[in-house]
């Protein structure tokens, strides 16, 4: 079954253009990732220094492999020199998809 991470965290605004290379470095590695089917981080255009996140992962197996990478553990590493809080992220289990 599909699951999908959704949510956001928070970074200070003056410190984006240095969590950029970061979310960049993840998101080539986890989308070469066995199972990952989606991998993005977006700004909010209306919230200065909020980032959403979005995945998509092939099963629940897939999404924990992704959680022991080393990339994974050197992007955590860096959030407390780039500021990043209030990280709210919610798996979803996908029973069914349609387009919309």
């Amino acid at each position: 079954m599909k699951v999908i991470v959704a949510g956001a965290f928070r970074v200070p605004p003056g410190n984006l253009q240095r969590l950029r290379s970061h979310m960049m470095q993840m998101i080539r590695a986890s989308r070469c990732e066995e199972g990952c089917m989606i991998y993005s981080y977006g700004e909010d255009a209306g919230e200065p220094g909020l980032v959403r996140v979005f995945e998509v992962w092939r099963d629940q197996a897939a999404l924990d492999a992704h959680t022991k990478t080393d990339h994974i553990a050197a992007w955590r590493a860096a959030w407390p020199a780039l500021g990043v809080c209030d990280r709210r992220l919610t798996v979803y289990e996908v029973a069914s998809e349609k387009p919309f």
